[in-house]
């Protein structure tokens, strides 16, 4: 009989599959093979999008912290989504591979090869805090460094 423990755990599992699935994989491009899902429609808005789409993605880690996935597979978890915003901010290079990348279907697949394991223990806020407060400051500052970029090379072309 499954405790109370892995049921609420199995229960968080499939709130994120739904999430991944709605972010990365929800609608079908029509005349195509190809899906993509809220996280592709939202990176077409310049400058916002991007993050807004890695804040969702941010909540997806943050419930894998809480279930207990070890720090090494959350970093290259908050790697796949860096490595989409990142690029997601060039202009239509970015879109299209933002559509391709899936980092939020990446990051289950992460997930679920940790779950099952039976040492896993969950975290509390505050020791998840701790474990992605330097990568979060990190990522932010390379949007800014990259941001600053683009304009000044735009600026450079147009004047």
């Amino acid at each position: 009989m499954a405790s109370d423990t892995q049921i609420a755990s199995q229960a968080r599992l499939q709130q994120l599959d739904r999430l991944a699935q709605f972010l990365d994989n929800a609608f079908r491009i029509p005349g195509t093979r190809f899906r993509m899902g809220l996280d592709g429609l939202i990176g077409l808005i310049p400058g916002i999008g991007d993050i807004a789409g890695a804040a969702l993605s941010g909540y997806l880690i943050w419930q894998a912290a809480r279930l207990g996935v070890p720090a090494t597979t959350l970093l290259r978890m908050f790697g796949n989504t860096a490595v989409e915003t990142v690029v997601g901010t060039i202009p239509v290079v970015g879109d299209i591979f933002d559509i391709g990348w899936k980092a939020n279907l990446r990051n289950l697949t992460l997930v679920r090869n940790h779950v099952p394991d039976s040492g896993l223990q969950g975290r509390s806020p505050g020791q998840i805090v701790r474990l992605f407060s330097v990568p979060i400051i990190l990522l932010v500052l390379a949007l800014i460094v990259l941001t600053v970029v683009i304009l000044t090379l735009l600026f450079k072309l147009i004047f």
